[in-house]
């Protein structure tokens, strides 16, 4: 099947890949866009993967205001160069980041930033939930950790869905970012102010 030229600059629109990649991801999946789309995001997220051990020194300090100067967010986000830094799509990526925090409240970026005393708190919280729920009692473990799984995903940033496209996570969108950009990306930290927190 022959790919047409409208194909590739609409995949290219749509993902920020290059023109050759979008050509062979096309001619992969029989000019099937949305398939199209799906691979060159898992080749994204592979790519992303391979750049993870790569310093970050760079990078920036983006902020997000709400509610009339009742909520802000300031959060930073590195990356490997000065040049990326000031790069129109990573700062959209800062801006969405913070934007982000604003909307979902997490309490840190990964599972390793939540103090062990709320995890401590929230497993025996679950625990006692499930012995009142009168499951047997050799599969309170398994199911409190499932509930634990769920609320790291629900309070953590990189695993949380994306409020602007609730069909990917937050750490799917920086790795999307990676991909596209071509250098490491790393969310450091974060702090969120609300009026009357």
């Amino acid at each position: 099947m022959a790919i047409s030229a409208k194909q590739v600059q609409e995949l290219r629109e749509r993902t920020g890949a290059g023109m050759m990649e979008c050509k062979k991801a096309l001619e992969e999946t029989s000019g099937d866009i949305e398939k199209a789309i799906d691979l060159l995001r898992t080749r994204g997220a592979a790519k992303a993967a391979k750049r993870a051990g790569r310093e970050t020194r760079e990078g920036a300090v983006g902020s997000y205001i709400h509610l009339g100067g009742r909520l802000g967010v300031l959060v930073e986000v590195n990356c490997e160069t000065d040049f990326v830094a000031r790069n129109e799509t990573f700062q959209g990526l800062v801006k969405d980041l913070a934007m982000h925090i604003a909307a979902s409240d997490p309490l840190a970026v990964d599972e390793s930033g939540i103090p062990a005393d709320i995890v401590e708190r929230e497993r025996n919280v679950y625990r006692e939930q499930v012995k009142g729920e009168g499951k047997p009692e050799h599969l309170w473990d398994k199911i409190t950790e499932g509930r634990m799984k769920k609320f790291y995903q629900e309070r953590t940033l990189l695993q949380q869905p994306f409020v602007k496209n609730p069909d990917i996570t937050v750490q799917q969108l920086v790795q999307e970012a990676t991909a596209k950009i071509g250098e490491n990306i790393v969310v450091r930290r974060f702090v969120r102010f609300a009026v009357g927190d």
